[in-house]
């Protein structure tokens, strides 16, 4: 299988981990030999209820039994889409009524690109350095690293940078830009947390300017913070909300939510500003209604907190010098890139699963189901600290 799995199926990297998966239940991914892996990644923040949830599953099932496509999206009325984003409106300030169900997070960006020099008639759109926002042309050219998009330009025109967490350069948002597009904490760069009310004041430069404000939670959203979305930590509400991987438990999905009036600029002049034929599949909108009630209707978002205090708490170590990030979206920052390799790597032999980030070369990412139980946290804690303690001697 590894053989074909390597001949047959696009790679992304030279040496993928290439676990043989056999199944997956709880927080737990088993290979082909038998061995149960602990999960500290949620399929990179993608499994907010772990996998197979119960709920999830069944959703998954009884939709799959009335129908699955029908129609491109928009057209049909469908009740899993619908039920969906009427339950997400209930849940998100009054100004983000109106939801757009796409297939990933990368095609909400472009969607909310698109949106916004529509709306607002505008070209310029402004980014943050070290921002990753998906790998599609347009988002990648609001990605802040160069050195991953420089072999693929051109790219689109009018984009321009401005650091996160600085200030100074909120003068660069002008009355010449349609929208400012920030991830709420940055992933890739090493989950960086705004500062000194760093979204608030981006926010009130947007309405002075008349710009649209775009957050991308596709990573902090959907409980991962310790709220339902990461900017109801710091008092400032988007124009447009971006969101995507912990949205339906695992499968493949995205929206963008705005106000009625904004979403509009979308429907005519020109017809079919975006159209997607997939978006808002019943299937994976069951998924996301199954999901996001159980989100909103247990304790598992306001656990979340809790959950970072006891992983703050076990893993000080004399490698790890910081841990960055909130919630369940947690960053070991260690001494250097090969430590961080090594613990990746020396993890998974140990049967714990830990991944790296985009951009920061001496980051591990914790990033496991909102699931995880107090238990599990020690255990993986544990296997973290004794090959720590290895690499150290």
């Amino acid at each position: 299988m590894k053989e074909d799995f390597l001949k047959y199926q696009a790679q992304t990297t030279p040496h993928p981990l290439a676990i043989e998966v056999s199944h997956a239940r709880g927080n737990y991914i088993y290979d082909t030999s038998g061995n149960a892996h602990l999960d500290f990644v949620a399929g990179v923040s993608a499994c907010s209820l772990g996998h197979c949830h119960p709920k999830v599953v069944e959703a998954i099932q009884k939709q799959s039994e009335a129908y699955m496509h029908v129609m491109v999206y928009g057209e049909y009325i469908q009740q899993p889409a619908v039920k969906y984003t009427k339950l997400l409106s209930s849940v998100l300030p009054d100004s983000l009524e109106t939801t757009y169900l796409v297939n990933s997070g990368t095609e909400a960006i472009e969607g909310a690109m698109k949106l916004a020099r529509r709306h607002t008639g505008k070209s310029e759109i402004i980014a943050a350095h070290h921002a990753y926002h998906g790998n599609t042309m347009g988002s990648m050219s609001i990605m802040g690293y160069e050195e991953r998009k420089s072999a693929f330009r051109p790219l689109i025109p009018d984009v321009s940078f401005i650091h996160f967490n600085a200030d100074i350069e909120l003068s660069k948002i002008t009355k010449k830009t349609a929208a400012v597009v920030l991830e709420t904490i940055q992933g890739g760069a090493g989950f960086i947390v705004p500062r000194n009310n760093y979204l608030q004041k981006v926010r009130e430069r947007c309405t002075e300017v008349g710009a649209l404000l775009i957050l991308d939670e596709i990573q902090p959203g959907f409980g991962r913070t310790g709220k339902l979305f990461a900017f109801e930590h710091y008092n400032c509400v988007p124009d447009i909300l971006v969101m995507g991987k912990g949205m339906a438990s695992g499968l493949p999905v995205g929206a963008f939510t705005t106000s009625k009036e904004l979403m509009a600029s979308l429907q005519d002049s020109p017809k079919l500003g975006h159209i997607t034929t997939f978006g808002g599949n019943p299937v994976i909108a069951a998924a996301g209604l199954a999901t996001l009630q159980e989100l909103t209707e247990t304790n598992l978002i306001p656990e979340t907190l809790e959950k970072e205090k006891l992983f703050r708490r076990l893993l000080q170590h004399p490698a790890i010098e910081e841990i960055r990030g909130k919630g369940l979206m947690l960053a070991l920052i260690l001494k250097d890139p090969d430590m961080a390799n090594n613990l990746v790597l020396e993890s998974a032999k140990n049967q714990l699963i830990l991944f790296w980030l985009l951009f920061e070369p001496k980051a591990v990412r914790i990033s496991p189901p909102l699931t995880i139980s107090n238990g599990e946290i020690e255990k993986g804690s544990q296997i973290i600290l004794q090959i720590l303690d290895r690499y150290m001697q």
